[in-house]
């Protein structure tokens, strides 16, 4: 069933406060539609403003590896809506850079964008949420690249297992109040996957080795997201959700001439 065959289903978030870090483009703006579409507050940040303006979408310029700047928003994003009941920390990424080839400066910053800068949101938006009769929800985008290994993106995967173990870790500590898990992302068809993929065809070839036949949307992780935020998913603390489609087929699949390989 494609995913436009769908009508928004009511998940309980509606009314409530919701930050997207690296919420204007990519994965992070599929996130923030999803969110909206459901009656949620969309607040969204990044170091860029959006090359088209969101009309009444809450944008803030912040560097979020910078503990100031995030303390400031987040002080900004109460002061203007009240509360703040969920946070999606989803900027992230690197470019490709064998390990041995990567410069010291180059893996720092990996690390702080895809590691340090969650935690530092994460603390400054449980600092409200704590405070909270309701508490709040946090989901950390994280990725299979922590899960298996990541061949020129290496400090990426670390960083990426690294939040997944924070998540669980912050779980039991801030448990009941506030919630957290994680959404293990696969490949994701966005505006920048031919810098990760090549064009087209290479787009295309890399979805047929996911077995749902095809790279996963920005509004595929946005669902799973918005459900993990919701009163669904009230007692689901310090999990991950895997959402890649059924993972990658393994290897020796495609080189065996046994009778009954895939």
């Amino acid at each position: 069933m494609s995913e436009t065959a769908h009508t928004p289903a009511d998940l309980g978030i509606a009314g409530s406060t919701v930050l997207v870090t690296g919420g204007v483009r990519g994965v992070g703006a599929g996130i923030a539609d999803v969110l909206e579409g459901l009656g949620a507050t969309v607040v969204v940040c990044a170091r860029r403003p959006p090359d088209e303006p969101v009309d009444g979408r809450d944008f803030h310029s912040c560097d979020v590896r910078d503990p100031d700047a995030v303390a400031a928003m987040i002080e900004a994003v109460v002061a203007r809506h009240g509360r703040l009941d969920g946070l999606v920390n989803n900027a992230g990424g690197s470019p490709f850079a064998l390990a041995a080839d990567a410069s010291d400066r180059f893996t720092q910053k990996i690390l702080e964008l895809n590691l340090l800068a969650p935690m530092i949101v994460t603390r400054a938006a449980q600092a409200v949420m704590a405070r909270q009769e309701d508490g709040g929800a946090v989901v950390n985008v994280s990725s299979v690249s922590g899960h298996r290994p990541s061949p020129g993106t290496s400090a990426y995967g670390a960083a990426k297992a690294g939040l997944d173990n924070l998540t669980q870790s912050l779980a039991v500590e801030w448990a009941p109040a506030v919630r957290l898990n994680s959404v293990v992302c696969g490949p994701v068809q966005t505006e920048l996957s031919h810098l990760h993929y090549g064009d087209d065809a290479g787009i295309a070839a890399v979805g047929e080795t996911i077995p749902m036949g095809r790279l996963a949307s920005p509004v595929d992780v946005g669902r799973a997201v918005a459900f993990l935020l919701s009163p669904l998913a009230s007692y689901i603390t310090g999990s991950t959700l895997t959402v890649h489609g059924g993972g990658e087929k393994p290897a020796f699949l495609s080189a065996s001439n046994a009778d009954n390989a895939v």
